[in-house]
């Protein structure tokens, strides 16, 4: 199978409000709007919040978001009264993540890769 373009759907329980929460508290930049969605950059990616949904259906899924700075993107979300649901630390792994949720409760990981992390090192041998 040959990817050329892949996103997540979010199907929120009030759209509006999502839109709210992704658009002007986290500040994603749209890439295209249209009839009942909207579209949005996520690094490489997309997330589109599109139709609604009856219920809270997003905590069997979770966004991850890298991140430049976790603990100043953490705490500028927190005081803009975001659900918070793990504070910054570093991982075993090596990350330093901090969790949220969404308005409809969808977690949300913040994720700051240092720069000695294999993410970043070419850690094969010559």
């Amino acid at each position: 199978m040959e990817i050329l373009s892949g996103r997540m759907i979010v199907r929120p329980v009030d759209p509006d409000r999502s839109l709210h929460f992704y658009r002007d508290v986290l500040g994603l930049a749209i890439y295209r709007e249209f009839p009942g969605g909207t579209v949005f950059f996520v690094g490489q990616g997309f997330l589109e919040l599109s139709g609604s949904a009856d219920h809270d259906s997003g905590r069997n899924q979770a966004l991850w978001l890298q991140v430049r700075d976790v603990r100043a993107e953490f705490s500028r979300l927190r005081g803009l009264g975001v659900t918070v649901r793990a504070e910054p630390e570093v991982k075993p792994w090596g990350l330093h993540e901090a969790w949220l949720a969404d308005p409809d409760g969808m977690p949300i990981v913040l994720v700051e890769i240092p720069a000695d992390h294999p993410l970043r090192v070419d850690v094969r041998e010559p």
